[in-house]
């Protein structure tokens, strides 16, 4: 286990200035107004090679009345009780007042180690309050800054002096914790829920609203589960907003929220889902968040069923993206319905955390096109074809169609309220993306290499060769031979022939009446007797 160290000291010394540096991130709301930390803050942070377990606290006052300081102080006493060593510092500015000499003469009962710190030491004013530190009597103080990093080695040495038989051994990694975020306005309850579910009173409460101001996380373990839960400052409206030390506060708690795997939205049962709470739960659907309604002060109701389906028709009127989370009706004040509070936050989770098979959420895709086709944008009809889940917490999905982009919101709407009750996906956010298929031709396809080495390629032209001329091709002949020749190739019309049956007989009576037989026939005329037969011989009177 790593050396559990507690930073003490009055308030405005510098101790949640040494934690963050620790630490190395900034975890503790810093400002120059004394009493900023009012609760213990618990951290893993490490100088050099030792790792820390650190505990930041308030300032210590010297009150034992039921005022806030009282009660502040009560935190800073149950941090020793829980520390293994104490850092007890002191403003080397100022140099050493009544009040640290109070808490010395505290510090000195108690049987741990405790080293003396004189913070604010980077300056030359500062040794007188160095050598005042020297009467506490808890040996030489170890002069540092916190805020320029100064004298970090001597607090090394010292440290590793003191812890002494306190080996500082690595934690082995278990299983990792829940991370449950507790939000809401102030004065909602929040710190007495977390104080209820702890069966402690770990962080400060009281009917004073915006006591807390930083985000304190407490590591707890649920029915063997390890559990850790992160008390939120109460979040105003923006408007309200003003000083700088509550600018602070809120965004601790939004980091908080981003950090977180289920967020418990705490409210009150007179105003619950006014704007304030909308926008918290829009905030939480938007980080991706599961979520959780919890109605507090539910003692005080007096038709709790009626109430409660009042709050449930508006949460779905108001929430449709956060449709189905669950809610807790319950009373932090006296216990009573906390017992389903964790069942219902481990159930948000593991929906949150949920996988889907690819093959059944293809078989949803096919009975919700045809159920409800999607409509046709600009004469083309969207054609949805394939759905997978990439990752979960939240469950994202990833859906492959033509023509993505034109893809209306409400139909996109209608998918993802289809995935959500197929699925039984209550309560928590689903993202879904369309995407379009790539084209393979497209610039950077797989195919576009095949595109540009055709377009590269170089086309010739191909040449027609021309026919030669007839005098080229047959030289040697004479032009009127020539002209002969090409008019023999020409093929001859076909002429129609009378059969000579179907000759009439001229109206002359006379014999040797000449009749052609036709066109291009040998010999000429010929003559041809009354019975039809040709003569041969030559007319008379030619003879």
């Amino acid at each position: 286990m790593a050396v559990k160290v507690a930073i003490v000291g009055r308030p405005n010394v510098g101790k949640s200035t040494l934690f963050n540096r620790l630490v190395g991130k900034r975890l503790a709301l810093v400002d120059d107004r004394p009493g900023v930390t009012r609760d213990r803050r618990y951290a893993e942070g490490a100088i050099g090679d030792l790792p820390l377990t650190l505990i930041d606290t308030a300032g210590y006052e010297d009150v034992t009345d039921e005022s806030l300081e009282a009660r502040m102080r009560a935190q800073t006493e149950a941090a020793i009780e829980d520390a293994d060593l104490i850092l007890f510092m002191v403003d080397a500015r100022e140099g050493v007042t009544p009040l640290d000499r109070i808490f010395a003469d505290r510090l000195r009962k108690i049987e741990k180690p405790v080293i003396l710190l004189a913070n604010k030491s980077e300056s030359r004013e500062s040794g007188g309050g160095v050598g005042e530190a020297h009467g506490l009597g808890f040996g030489e103080p170890v002069a540092i800054s916190a805020e320029h990093g100064e004298g970090m080695a001597d607090l090394y040495a010292a440290v590793a002096a003191a812890a002494g038989d306190l080996e500082a051994e690595a934690a082995e990694e278990g299983e990792k914790p829940v991370r449950i975020a507790v939000i809401g306005r102030p004065n909602a309850g929040k710190s007495t829920l977390v104080n209820r579910l702890l069966g402690e009173d770990r962080l400060l409460t009281g009917p004073e609203a915006g006591i807390t101001r930083d985000s304190i996380s407490v590591d707890w373990t649920y029915e063997g589960r390890p559990i850790r839960l992160v008390d939120t400052a109460g979040l105003r409206r923006k408007a309200r907003v003003q000083e700088k030390l509550e600018k602070l506060s809120v965004a601790d708690t939004i980091r908080a929220i981003t950090f977180a795997e289920v967020v418990i939205l705490v409210m009150d049962r007179d105003n619950a889902f006014d704007t304030q709470d909308l926008q918290l739960a829009d905030l939480v659907e938007r980080e991706g968040r599961a979520l959780v309604y919890v109605i507090a002060k539910w003692d005080l109701e007096d038709e709790p069923q009626a109430r409660m389906a009042e709050l449930k028709s508006t949460a779905e009127r108001q929430l449709p993206q956060l449709k189905g989370s669950p809610f807790v009706a319950l009373s932090a004040f006296n216990g009573r319905g906390v017992e389903r509070l964790m069942p219902a936050v481990l159930q948000a989770y593991e929906t949150w955390s949920a996988k889907v098979k690819t093959r059944d959420l293809n078989d949803w895709l096919a009975l919700a096109v045809q159920r409800h086709p999607p409509p046709a944008v600009d004469g083309k009809r969207v054609k949805p074809k394939y759905v997978a889940q990439t990752k979960a917490r939240p469950p994202t999905f990833v859906m492959f169609a033509s023509r993505a982009s034109a893809m209306p919101d409400h139909y996109k709407r209608y998918l993802v309220n289809g995935i959500r009750e197929s699925f039984d996906l209550w309560g928590t956010p689903i993202r879904l993306t369309v995407k379009a298929g790539a084209n393979p031709y497209a610039e950077g396809g797989e195919k576009a290499g095949l595109v540009r080495a055709r377009a590269a390629r170089p086309v010739y032209p191909t040449a027609k060769k021309a026919k030669a001329p007839a005098e080229a091709r047959a030289p040697g002949l004479p032009g009127k031979a020539l002209k002969e020749k090409a008019e023999a190739a020409k093929p001859a019309p076909k002429v129609r022939v009378k059969p000579l049956g179907g000759l009439k007989a001229s109206a002359s009576k006379k014999a040797g009446t000449s009749a052609v037989l036709g066109k291009r026939a040998r010999g000429g005329a010929r003559q041809v007797s009354r019975s039809g037969r040709v003569r041969t011989g030559a007319p008379k009177g030619k003879r």
